[in-house]
């Protein structure tokens, strides 16, 4: 099972500060047992929403807003793709994550083309694989 691990955004995120050399290396330490493992798949960290932009389709035509974007909850720093075999195993690799207090971070499973069911004609399944495999390549 694959899950995404998003680092939620704060103010220092949001204001450009860089993480220490300490957390750099913790965090560094963290992945790559992770890796050693053959759990993380990618992992990286997100610039300030000040050197990004939403797009919202509301109408015919869709509106740009250029960041910075106020900080709240919905607002992402980072990430991790991991394959696990169940939420809770992805729960008890997370827990073991050098974050400091107040930090939050969310797990959420990824579909998986089984996921789909029947909606998922072959053709769309090959076609699916197909584009994957490309992009793999890049």
């Amino acid at each position: 099972m694959r899950f995404m691990v998003i680092v939620h955004a704060n103010k220092d995120t949001e204001a450009g500060v860089m993480p220490t050399t300490e957390l750099l290396t913790a965090m560094g330490n963290f992945n790559e047992e992770m890796c050693n493992a053959g759990v993380m798949q990618a992992g990286e960290g997100l610039h300030p929403t000040s050197r990004g932009a939403r797009i919202a389709f509301t109408g015919s035509e869709p509106v740009v807003k250029q960041g910075p974007f106020d900080v709240t909850r919905d607002l992402i720093a980072g990430f991790w793709l991991i394959d696990v075999a169940s939420r809770d195993e992805a729960i008890a690799w997370m827990k073991r994550a050098p974050f400091a207090a107040g930090d939050e971070i969310e797990i959420r499973q990824v579909f998986a083309a089984e996921d789909f069911g029947d909606a998922l004609t072959p053709e769309l399944r090959e076609k699916e694989e197909r584009l994957r495999a490309q992009a793999a390549k890049k």
